[in-house]
C-alpha cells in the first residue's frame, strides 16, 4: 500500500487513473514520431530520473528518449502492474530492445507524481542497471557477474 502524503486527497485517485492511462498508452506506443507529445504529459519543469539520467523539463525528457531511439533497435515498453493513490502512481514494466543484434529485456518500475494540473511533475524509474543490463554485456559483464557471485548466499538445501 502506498502511503498517502501531502500530494492529494484520495478523491483524486480516479482522476489520476485516467491521466495514468493516457501516459501509459503513450509509452506503450512511443516512437520517434510521438516524442513531441512530451508536453501533453509532463509539466514544463518536470523531473525525470533513472539509473543513468537526471533531467528537468521537456527538452531533457525528450532528449533521453531521442537517445534511446538512436542507440537501440526496436525499443518498446510493456506495461505491467499499476498502483494509484491520490496523485501518485507506481507502475511496473519491461523495456525490450536490441543492441547490436542482441535482444535485451530490462524489468523495472516507475514512481509517477501528477500535479494538480494532471501533468507529471516527477517521473522516477527504478531498475537494477547491473543485473538487468551491465552484467549481460560481453566485456563489462564478466567482472560484474564475478562480483555478484562473491556476495551471493551459497545454495543451502533448507532455503
Amino acid at each position: 500500500m502506498l502511503i498517502q502524503t501531502e500530494l492529494a486527497p484520495a478523491s483524486s485517485t480516479e482522476q489520476t487513473r485516467a491521466q495514468l492511462a493516457a501516459v501509459l498508452a503513450w509509452y506503450a506506443s512511443l516512437s520517434p514520431a510521438t516524442l513531441a507529445r512530451v508536453a501533453e504529459f509532463y509539466q514544463p519543469q518536470a523531473r525525470f530520473k533513472d539509473p543513468f539520467n537526471e533531467v528537468v523539463g521537456h527538452a531533457g525528457i525528450e532528449a533521453i528518449f531521442q537517445h534511446m531511439f538512436a542507440t537501440t533497435e526496436g525499443p518498446r515498453f510493456i506495461i505491467g502492474e499499476q498502483l494509484v493513490d491520490g496523485r501518485q502512481a507506481f507502475v511496473t514494466w519491461v523495456f525490450e530492445f536490441s543492441l547490436k543484434g542482441q535482444l535485451y529485456a530490462v524489468t523495472g518500475s516507475s514512481h509517477l507524481v501528477f500535479g494538480a494540473d494532471g501533468l507529471l511533475r516527477l517521473h522516477r524509474d527504478y531498475w537494477d542497471a547491473a543485473e538487468e543490463l551491465l552484467q549481460k554485456l560481453p566485456v563489462v559483464g564478466a567482472p560484474i557477474r564475478w562480483l555478484r557471485r562473491q556476495f551471493k548466499l551459497p545454495a543451502h538445501p533448507s532455503y
